[in-house]
C-alpha cells in the first residue's frame, strides 16, 4: 500500500528541479504526493504566463496533488526583492504547514532545500504535530551560502543562521545531501553523521536524448564552442571566465553561454569593452527540452565555481547533465567537481583562480588534440550511468524513505 507523503520546496513544476522527478516518480509508484511550494517565478523573477495571486494556486499534475503559496516575485533579484520573496514564502509555508499538519494525514514529509535554510522550518513543524518522520534534502549548505553566495558576513546574522541550520538538523531523521562534500560542514554542526545518506543528483531523462532541433533554435558560430548551460550569476566566477576568453581571443574558440542571471549585463559589457563579440555569446534562456539540441552542437561543456570553501564542497548539479550528453568537460573549481571529473577521466579541470591554467589547458590539450579530448564524453557517459542513473537514485530514495 502507498505511503501518504508530503513535500515542501521553494521550486517546483513547470520550474525546473529535480523535486519534480522525485515527486512525480513516487506518485508512479503508488503513493499519494502532496506538494506545497509557491507560485513560480524562477529564474525570470516573474510569475509564469499562466499562473498567478488568483491562478492555479491549487491544482493536480501527474497525480501530484500542488498547492502553491504566495511569494513576492524575486524580480532581477535585488537583495530587497529577495528578502521579500523569501519571506513571504516562509510565512506561508509554514501556515501551510500548521493548516496541513492539522486536518491532513501524512506517513512522512521531505523538504527540498535549495535556499534559503528557512524551507526547513513547515518540515519540522508537520513532524512535531504528526509524530512523523521528516527528511531533509539538502542542496544548499547555511549558513556558509550566506555569506559566500550572499555576501552577508555580520557575525550576528550568521550567527542566527547557524542555530536555526543546527535545529532542524536535529530535528530531521535523515539528512540527504547531493555531495560528499556537504559531510563535513553538517557533522561540524552537531552529531549528526548517522543521519546522513548520500542522495546525488542525476541527470534528467532529456539530456540523454539525441533529438531534432526545434525550428526556432538560434544558429551558433562556427568555430570550436565551448557552452554553459544555466544560471549566470555571482557564483558561477565570470570574472575569471571571461580573463579566459580574453587571452583565447585569437583562437578558434567560442563561447555560447545559455541562460540568464544577475552577471548577464556584466559579462556584456566586458564584451563589448574587450573586442569579445566574436568570441562570446549569449543566446538568451530557453526551456530545458532545447538543451539536447544545443549540447549536441558543443565541443565540449563548461562550468566554474568561485574560489570559496562551501563551493569546493558542492558537486554542481549540471555535471550530471553534461555527463549525460556524451560531451567531454572543462571546469574551473576546486575540491569535489574537481574530484569527480578527475575520477571519471571526462575532461580536464583546474583550479577556480587559475585563469593562466585553464587558458593552457584549452590551448595545448583541447585545440591541440581535440579527437583524443573529444573521446573523453564517453567516458563521463559511462559514468553518468553507474553513479547518477536517475532510476538508480530514485530507487534508492525509496529505500532511504522505507516507502
Amino acid at each position: 500500500m502507498g505511503k501518504r507523503i508530503l513535500i515542501f520546496t521553494n521550486h517546483y513544476y513547470p520550474e525546473t528541479f529535480r523535486v519534480n522527478d522525485v515527486s512525480f516518480y513516487l506518485a508512479e509508484k503508488g503513493h499519494k504526493v502532496t506538494v506545497v511550494t509557491g507560485i513560480p517565478d524562477y529564474p525570470k523573477g516573474e510569475y509564469y504566463e499562466g499562473y498567478g495571486v488568483f491562478k492555479r494556486r491549487s491544482e493536480t499534475i501527474n497525480g501530484v496533488k500542488i498547492y502553491r503559496t504566495y511569494i513576492f516575485p524575486r524580480g532581477k533579484g535585488g537583495a530587497l526583492r529577495l528578502m521579500l520573496n523569501y519571506l513571504t514564502q516562509m510565512i506561508s509555508q509554514i501556515l501551510w504547514a500548521f493548516w496541513l499538519a492539522l486536518f491532513g494525514k501524512y506517513d512522512c514529509v521531505i523538504v527540498h532545500e535549495t535556499s534559503p535554510v528557512m524551507v526547513g522550518i513547515p518540515g519540522v513543524i508537520v513532524k512535531k504535530i504528526k509524530k512523523i518522520p521528516f527528511y531533509f534534502w539538502v542542496l544548499d549548505l547555511w549558513p556558509e551560502s550566506l555569506s559566500a553566495a550572499g555576501g552577508i558576513n555580520n557575525p550576528k546574522i550568521l550567527g542566527i543562521f547557524d542555530k536555526m541550520t543546527r535545529w532542524l538538523y536535529r530535528n530531521s531523521d535523515k539528512i540527504l545531501i547531493s555531495s560528499n562534500g556537504f559531510r563535513k560542514s553538517i557533522e561540524e554542526k552537531g552529531d549528526f553523521a548517522d543521519k546522513i545518506e548520500y542522495f546525488p543528483n542525476w541527470g534528467e531523462s532529456v539530456f540523454e536524448q539525441r533529438t531534432s532541433s526545434p525550428a526556432d533554435l538560434p544558429s551558433l558560430p562556427e568555430g570550436y564552442r565551448i557552452m554553459f548551460a544555466g544560471n549566470i550569476g555571482e557564483a558561477q566566477n565570470f570574472e575569471n571566465v571571461m580573463q579566459v576568453a580574453l587571452r583565447l581571443k585569437d583562437t578558434p574558440v567560442r563561447w555560447i553561454l545559455i541562460g540568464n542571471g544577475r552577471k548577464r549585463e556584466w559579462i556584456e559589457t566586458f564584451v563589448r569593452e574587450h573586442g569579445l563579440e566574436q568570441n562570446v555569446f549569449m543566446p538568451g534562456q530557453f526551456p530545458i527540452d532545447y538543451m539536447p539540441a544545443f549540447f549536441a552542437q558543443a565541443d565540449a561543456m563548461f562550468f566554474s565555481l568561485k574560489s570559496d570553501p562551501i563551493f569546493s564542497l558542492t558537486l554542481p548539479a549540471k555535471i550530471q547533465a553534461y555527463m549525460a550528453s556524451h560531451k567531454p568537460i572543462l571546469a574551473m573549481i576546486s575540491g569535489e567537481g574537481a574530484d569527480v571529473i578527475a575520477e571519471s577521466d571526462c575532461g580536464y579541470s583546474t583550479p577556480a583562480d587559475d585563469i593562466d591554467g585553464m587558458s593552457s589547458v584549452i590551448r595545448d590539450k583541447v585545440l591541440a588534440q581535440k579527437e583524443q579530448f573529444a573521446t573523453k564524453g564517453e567516458n563521463g557517459f559511462v559514468y553518468f550511468k553507474t553513479h547518477f542513473d536517475r532510476e538508480k537514485c530514485l530507487t534508492h530514495l525509496e529505500e532511504i524513505l522505507k516507502v
